[in-house]
């Protein structure tokens, strides 16, 4: 009976050492809690998340650099479920000071990050299907940073940010323009590096050197406006970049442009029956746009 008392007792004591996030005296630490805000709103659509997005999250010590691996939590999935936010798996802080990093859209492998791969969507015209993101809210990479969080500071705010550039391009017919602006038309982006690196640590967005130039299909978002959006760069020569397509004729417009990071830009594009008419003018610029 002596022995068989022992053998449990070293059994219980082998099964408290292998608890994994278990504090003296047998208790968890506190669990990681996450409250995620959409840019520009209090709670990923174009204006807030929606049930089954998920986002990414790095939790690091205070002044340590973030890596791939060996933070304190790495490239966890977070989803949202509707009212709140539920990691995988269930996590624990303990002691100390942490930066918590996060991002939008979720990518299971990371091999970098201060070089994450990313490219905007090619037709940002097509829709989600079978629960995906459509080809423009798959584009709008999202990022958010905390700094110097602890445990007792309770569930960590995470308010996001857009990195990439947004083009608006307005179809504004002229007093020579032939009837209206087809609902049918269609606005691409031409000229721009698709491919960009980010660095996850500070929310740089950077083109990548080696991509080529390739062509958007802008969103329709209203009658007569498109969106698209759009690796951050400058285009430094007079080039095609914006073409319309209305009732078979297609309207090509050069311009010198700078696409600024988490900015929107808008384009107005003043239509005429005679495409050599027609005129565009760069409006202003809005940050943090919603």
């Amino acid at each position: 009976m002596e022995m068989t008392s022992r053998i449990l007792a070293m059994t219980a004591a082998g099964i408290l050492t292998l608890g994994g996030c278990v504090e003296e005296g047998g208790k968890e630490g506190p669990e990681m809690r996450f409250e995620i805000a959409y840019p520009g709103v209090s709670r990923v659509t174009e204006t807030s998340f929606e049930e089954g997005d998920c986002v990414g999250v790095f939790v690091k010590e205070e002044k340590k650099p973030l890596e791939v691996s060996g933070n304190t939590v790495n490239n966890e999935a977070v989803a949202f479920e509707g009212n709140e936010w539920t990691p995988r798996r269930t996590l624990y802080w303990e002691e100390g000071t942490y930066d918590v990093v996060g991002y939008y859209p979720y990518q299971e492998r990371v091999e970098s990050v201060e070089d994450l791969r990313f490219a905007v969507r090619l037709d940002q015209s097509a829709e989600g299907t079978d629960g995906g993101p459509g080809g423009y809210e798959a584009s709008d990479f999202l990022w958010a940073v905390r700094e110097n969080v602890r445990a007792e500071d309770g569930a960590v705010e995470l308010r996001f940010a857009h990195r990439m550039s947004k083009l608006v391009v307005r179809l504004v017919p002229t007093e020579d323009y032939e009837g209206e602006i087809p609902r049918d038309a269609v606005v691409r982006v031409h000229g721009t590096v698709t491919e960009a690196t980010v660095d996850l640590e500070a929310g740089v967005v950077t083109k990548y050197p080696y991509g080529g130039q390739e062509i958007i299909t802008a969103r329709k978002a209203g009658d007569g406006l498109y969106e698209a959006i759009v690796v951050p760069q400058r285009l430094d020569y007079n080039r095609p970049l914006v073409e319309v397509i209305a009732d078979g004729v297609s309207y090509m417009y050069e311009t010198r442009f700078v696409f600024r990071s988490g900015v929107e830009h808008t384009l107005t594009v003043y239509m005429s029956s005679n495409p050599e008419q027609t005129k565009i003018e760069i409006g202003g610029e809005i940050e943090g746009w919603n």
